[in-house]
């Protein structure tokens, strides 16, 4: 026979069970609006009864029940929708940090207004057109040397506006290695929180949501994988290393780059080697820093020191009506101060490279001229030696334009004689310096005999510049120049001479005859600068200095316009699937005053139920047998 106050013990379960479902309809609510926070459901189940189906059992029509239990306190989530939301999550940080940078980048560009470089470098021409008109007066003068010094300014800004933006994306990353270090360690104290709490036999909600919270925290910064297959090691995986197993976790570290100008670089803490990425913020801007505001910072170097290399060739050409001639109109400082070049780069004392940045031949060549010559030249390029070959019925310009449109790391042109020229470009390796030669070399003739640079044809008579006194390997003979290496990042240092500063009668207008110096009316240096402006001194789409302006805009503004539509497409995505989420595990206020109606009504009536049962056993205790 069950016991007489079985009824107790029955409504007593009752009340538990529905304190406890009111308990959490109270966590809910006071959690409606914590980020990350799943929403929790109560599971009843009834108690086990105490009959069971043995043979010592008292015969009765089935067995009687003891009440209800909590089976489970469980909480609201959807695992495939959470992946789905880890995995789009970098690619919204990442377009997020691209978009906010490159809008810094547009900025900088200024254009079109008054004070942006192009229109600058406008005026600059139109001052020395001026002064192929009045080449005696001395206000044109004045104001040749006033709008060089403005657009040397504006050069100089934007180049520290660029480098600022390069500088803050810096800070970015180390913020975003030691955030990732930070949540990375959390998670593998989590993992081992919630291991334990699992070992004891309960279900961890707030530990796993904030668990969750953090990986999505963490997508946001890295392109990872979660593995949870195994409750008791919780895995973390980006580009193809683990990051967290259970309690263990990797590090990251940002560490100075020498070859990349001391910026950082980042690695594994552990074993000391690269972590690359797809995805995410922490890609975004390494990405934005190597090698879009590198490129741009190359850009304009590589404009900058063409414009000061060019006109210096033609001002020293010329004469100034002060008679001075072989002075250049913008400063020049050598990267390495040897005259041949030479240079230690691996800093054991001794040379063993050569810089140099430019070489002109010897021999003065028609640009539509046949060569009547058959063989390939070996450049220098990005991703190693370029091949370029030519042919008898090629031109000296099809020949040049074929070197421009090569992808190698070479620009080749006729300076004002009419001799080939060839310039050293900035280095997409960053192993590699900026506007260095290193590696020419001719099967036939074209460079050696035909232009005169080198010393002949074949491995025997090529330049390489890792040795020293490779400049001496060149073709031998009167005429032949060289310029060693510019210090780095020329836009950020180039300025007027201070010769032409000094006294404005310094600056050529003309060329003069047989060596003798110009006739006071004479503008004909003056009128070769103005025709630089359109004269083709960049290397492949970049044909001149107003095609560099033009395609320079359009592409930081492609880049912004791209941006900015993926942001877009991918906010769209993310909300879609943060709405699904909320709909799902998000906390409903007018559901959970509904279930606190019903749960507060279940409690009431256990309440009931244990009054109805005290007052049974009163009349037993206190009424029965009197």
């Amino acid at each position: 026979m069950q016991s007489t106050f079985a009824g107790i013990e029955l409504g007593k379960r009752g009340l538990i069970a529905h304190n406890q479902a009111l308990q959490t309809v109270g966590h809910n609510l006071s959690n409606a609006s914590t980020e990350g926070y799943s929403r929790q459901r109560v599971e009843f189940k009834p108690t086990d009864p105490l009959d069971m189906p043995q043979l010592n059992r008292e015969e009765r029509p089935g067995q009687v029940g003891q009440g209800v239990d909590v089976a489970v306190v469980e909480r609201i989530k959807d695992t495939i929708l959470e992946g789905r939301i880890v995995k789009q999550a970098n690619a919204q940080a990442y377009w997020e940090s691209r978009d906010k940078f490159i809008l810094m980048v547009e900025q900088v560009y200024n254009e079109p207004t008054e004070l942006s470089v192009r229109t600058l470098m406008d005026k600059f021409w139109e001052s020395w057109q001026d002064l192929s008109l009045s080449p005696s007066e001395g206000s044109v003068r004045k104001s040749v040397l006033e709008r060089g010094s403005a657009l040397m300014d504006g050069i100089h800004e934007r180049y520290q506006s660029l480098k600022d933006i390069r500088d803050m994306l810096e800070l970015e990353v180390t913020a975003s290695v030691e955030q990732i270090n930070k949540t990375t360690s959390d998670i593998a104290q989590l993992n081992e929180q919630i291991v334990k709490v699992k070992a004891m036999g309960d279900n961890p909600n707030d530990l796993l949501d904030r668990r969750d919270l953090l990986v999505n925290q963490l997508s946001g910064m890295l392109d990872i994988t979660v593995d949870n297959r195994d409750p008791d090691e919780f895995t973390i995986h980006t580009g193809g290393m683990m990051l967290v197993q259970g309690r263990v976790r990797e590090q990251l570290r940002a560490v100075m780059d020498p070859a990349n100008e001391g910026y950082s670089r980042v690695e594994w803490d552990k074993t000391g080697e690269g972590a690359y990425f797809r995805g995410g913020k922490l890609s975004s801007q390494l990405e934005l820093r190597d090698q879009d505001l590198r490129d741009e910072i190359q850009k304009l170097d590589l404009m900058t020191v063409n414009l000061a290399d060019m006109v210096n060739d033609i001002h020293r050409s010329g004469y100034g009506i002060n008679g001075k001639t072989g002075v250049n109109f913008f400063n020049e400082y050598p990267a390495v101060l040897n005259v041949n070049g030479n240079y230690d780069r691996n800093g054991d004392g001794a040379f063993d490279s050569t810089y140099l940045f430019r070489i002109t031949g010897i021999h003065s060549l028609d640009p539509q001229e046949q060569t009547g010559l058959r063989g390939a030249m070996t450049l220098s390029g990005a991703e190693g030696p370029v091949t370029i070959d030519y042919f008898p019925t090629d031109t000296v310009e099809d020949i040049i334009k074929r070197i421009n449109t090569s992808g190698s790391e070479i620009m080749a042109g006729l300076d004002l004689n009419g001799k080939l020229f060839l310039k050293a470009t900035p280095s997409s390796n960053m192993e590699n310096p900026d506007f260095v030669l290193r590696r020419i070399e001719d099967s036939d003739q074209f460079l050696a005999g035909y232009a005169g640079i080198l010393a002949g044809p074949g491995p025997g008579g090529a330049y390489n510049w890792d040795r020293a006194d490779a400049a001496l390997s060149l073709r031998a003979g009167e005429g032949l120049t060289y310029a060693v290496s510019p210090l780095a990042h020329p836009a950020g240092w180039i300025e007027i001479n201070d010769a032409v500063k000094a006294d404005i009668k310094t600056i050529a207008a003309g060329f003069g005859e047989n060596g003798r110096p110009a006739q006071p009316g004479d503008g004909s240096a003056a009128l070769a600068v103005a025709a630089l402006r359109n004269t083709p001194v960049m290397i492949g789409a970049m044909a001149s200095f107003d095609e560099y302006f033009s395609q320079a805009v359009a592409d930081i503004g492609l880049k912004g316009e791209t941006a900015a539509r993926a942001l877009a497409t991918q906010e769209a995505i993310m909300k879609d699937l943060t709405d699904l989420k909320k709909s799902i595990s998000g906390v409903n206020i007018d559901e959970e005053l509904s279930n606190m109606i019903k749960f507060q009504h279940g409690y009431a009536a256990a309440a009931r139920f244990i009054t109805t049962v005290d007052k049974m056993l009163e009349t037993i205790i206190n009424r029965l047998g009197v």
